[in-house]
């Protein structure tokens, strides 16, 4: 069994908070993960995927939640959000921590009276798809030590291998466990489309009563086209009969059963003329490339679509890595008015490091023009610039500057 490195935050919830809900999308291994501390600490598990259990929660909120055992996993709890002010009520009676484990394939907390009903009795945990690092087994160090601001020290520089098409096959492959058990790319293509399919007809009707699903596969499409863009409703709107404002609403219930996010902009009085456009990612690539029916071939013969795709892998990634960090650590996006731009701005308290993401395997000074321009605005408190590319060796370009090989941020030859 893959190893989840979030499961420590798990249970340090566990040992601090009476609620803890463990949400993301389907199939990322929200219910193995619960199941699995579960098991160790000797938790009841329930599922709202049972007629029963659901038709009785929501009959009969107060006494369903009442009758529980005094620890207990209630899985795709989105199904039922009538018992969540039945869970207020028993923690306030009792506030042990550790008492329910939640699982939920949709965001609940973008819905106020759930969110409000259980502020400072819930820790929330964002499972993902796997990551890179979980799938072979180790973090990189070089990741560690980006996110522990110490990246001039202690790190191989040397060594590593081009990943080349192997990179093009990590993108198109994604992170869901059921998908990269299938051996050929026809057969993760076909789950993929399964999983979309099954997502809106199903999670959809959860959470919303739109009168338009059928547009949504579409939308989704769309919204893969624009990965890694600025978010732009008009475009996003331009090919359907519909208004802007109902485009931003289903934007939204695609990103509340995490199929699409935005990234927000970053952005500092030392700094003018920003652009405060949030970007648009798909949260997995593998999802992207099945929504737009491209293949490792296809990367190749297109160099546009392969640097979008491997902006969403690489910040994926960064989030995973982030999710696993003492703190609170944000991710935004740089750009101003010029088009001078950073990817990725990783902020941890005061802290700042900048990544680029370059799909090339040379690099070169004009491809830290962002960086140098956040280094020069922030002094002491930039901490590094990254520029990730495919190459064989983590090179210095100035002051706090570094070119770091794919190979190294994802632990292959690290």
């Amino acid at each position: 069994m893959i190893e989840r490195f979030v499961e420590n935050n798990l249970l340090e919830a566990l040992n601090d908070t009476p609620v803890v809900l463990i949400h993301g999308s389907r199939q990322c291994g929200k219910t193995t993960l619960a199941q699995l501390v579960g098991n160790k600490l000797g938790y009841y598990y329930l599922t709202f995927d049972d007629a029963n259990q659901l038709n009785a929660a929501k009959i009969d909120p107060v006494g369903f939640i009442d009758n529980l055992p005094e620890k207990v996993i209630i899985d795709e709890v989105q199904r039922a959000p009538e018992i969540f002010t039945s869970i207020k009520a028993s923690v306030d009676k009792n506030r042990k921590p550790g008492r329910f484990i939640l699982t939920g394939s949709s965001n609940v907390l973008l819905l106020p009276r759930l969110s409000d009903s259980l502020a400072g009795r819930i820790e929330v945990i964002h499972l993902r798809a796997l990551s890179q690092a979980e799938i072979i087994g180790e973090q990189s160090s070089v990741m560690l030590n980006i996110f522990s601001r110490t990246l001039n020290q202690n790190i191989k520089t040397t060594g590593y291998t081009k990943l080349g098409k192997k990179l093009n096959t990590l993108i198109t492959s994604g992170g869901y466990p059921s998908a990269l058990n299938r051996t050929s790319e026809n057969r993760k293509m076909a789950w993929y489309r399964d999983f979309i399919n099954t997502l809106i007809q199903r999670d959809i009707k959860d959470i919303a009563n739109i009168q338009n699903v059928s547009i949504l596969p579409k939308l989704l499409q769309l919204c893969a086209s624009q990965t890694a863009r600025l978010f732009n409703v008009s475009d996003l709107a331009a090919p359907f009969s519909l208004s802007r404002p109902t485009i931003k609403e289903y934007i939204t219930l695609l990103e509340q059963i995490f199929l699409v996010e935005q990234i927000q902009p970053w952005h500092t009085n030392r700094l003018s003329r920003l652009i405060k456009t949030p970007k648009l990612h798909l949260s997995d690539t593998g999802l992207a490339c099945s929504l737009l029916n491209v293949k490792n071939d296809d990367l190749e013969k297109d160099r546009n679509l392969i640097g979008q795709l491997l902006e969403t892998y690489v910040y994926q990634e960064l989030r995973k890595y982030a999710s696993w960090q003492d703190g609170n650590v944000d991710i935004y996006h740089f750009r101003n008015k010029d088009k001078v731009e950073v990817d990725f701005v990783i902020q941890d308290g005061r802290y700042i490091t900048g990544v680029e993401v370059k799909a090339s395997a040379t690099i070169q000074l004009s491809d830290f023009k962002g960086l140098i321009k956040l280094r020069d605005a922030l002094d002491d408190n930039f901490a590094n610039g990254v520029v990730f590319y495919d190459g064989e060796a983590i090179l210095s370009f100035g002051d706090r500057l570094f070119a770091i090989p794919y190979a190294a941020f994802l632990a292959n030859n690290a």
